[in-house]
C-alpha cells in the first residue's frame, strides 16, 4: 500500500471514529430514553455506546458517564462506565496504531508544558500526567502509546486510572441528581418520564405552575 493510501485510510479511521462519536452525543437524549425502556438489554448497549464515544479522538464522555448514573444508578452505573472505558482503551489503542502520524505528535510534544517534559515520553508517569489536561490530552495519550508501541496494558490501565475515578464520579451525581429532579417535579408534573423530566430542569430550572383543578 503506498503511503498517499496509508493517510487516506489513516484519515478516514480518524474523522469516521469522530464523526461517530458525535452522532451519538448528538442523538444522546433518543438513547437515553431507548435504554430505559429496554430492559437488561440497556447495559451491554450502553456499554457500546460508551466505548464508541470513549475510543473516538476529541471526545467527551461527561454527558455519557452521568447518563450512565442516571438510568442504571450509582454502583451499576460505575460499573457501566468502568467495562465501556477499559473496552474504549483497547479500541482507542487499535485505531491509534492506524492513526497516529496524523496528529503532528512530534510538534505536539514540543508544546507540551515543562512538567510534562520531565518525564521520559510514552513512560507510564508521562502518560498520567498528559491525561490530566483537559481535551487534547486524552487523545495524545493514547496516539503516543500507539506511536511509541507502549504495551497496551500499560496504555489501559493509565487511561482508566485517570478516567475510572471521574466517570464514577459523574455517576454517582447523575443518580442523585435524577433523584433530586424526580422529587422536585413528583408534585408538579407525576407524569412526565424521568428523561422529560431532566430535559426540562435543564432548559427551564424553575418548577411547573401546577395546573388548577375544578373545585
Amino acid at each position: 500500500m503506498s503511503a498517499a493510501l496509508r493517510r487516506a485510510e489513516a484519515a478516514l479511521i480518524f474523522f469516521g471514529s469522530f464523526a461517530l462519536a458525535a452522532f451519538v452525543i448528538a442523538k444522546k437524549h433518543r438513547i437515553e430514553d431507548l435504554l430505559g425502556a429496554i430492559g437488561p438489554l440497556a447495559y451491554p448497549l450502553a456499554i457500546l455506546v460508551f466505548t464508541i464515544v470513549a475510543s473516538a479522538p476529541f471526545s467527551v464522555t461527561d454527558a455519557l458517564a452521568v447518563m450512565n448514573g442516571v438510568i442504571f444508578g450509582p454502583l451499576w452505573g460505575s460499573v457501566v462506565n468502568a467495562i465501556g472505558l477499559v473496552l474504549a482503551a483497547l479500541t482507542g489503542y487499535a485505531l491509534a496504531r492506524r492513526t497516529s502520524h496524523l496528529l503532528e505528535l512530534e510538534q505536539n510534544i514540543e508544546r507540551l508544558p515543562p512538567w510534562i517534559k520531565r518525564f521520559k515520553v510514552g513512560s507510564p508517569a508521562f502518560l498520567l500526567t498528559l491525561r490530566i489536561i483537559p481535551g487534547l490530552g486524552g487523545t495524545m495519550a493514547t496516539q503516543i502509546a500507539a506511536a511509541f508501541k507502549v504495551p497496551v496494558f500499560v496504555h489501559v490501565w493509565t487511561m482508566c486510572a485517570i478516567a475510572i475515578p471521574i466517570c464514577t464520579i459523574l455517576a454517582v451525581f447523575g443518580d442523585r441528581a435524577s433523584a433530586a429532579v424526580q422529587t422536585y417535579y413528583h408534585q408538579h408534573a407525576p407524569h412526565m418520564h424521568v428523561g422529560e423530566r431532566l430535559r426540562d430542569f435543564l432548559h427551564h430550572p424553575h418548577p411547573p405552575v401546577p395546573e388548577a383543578t375544578a373545585p
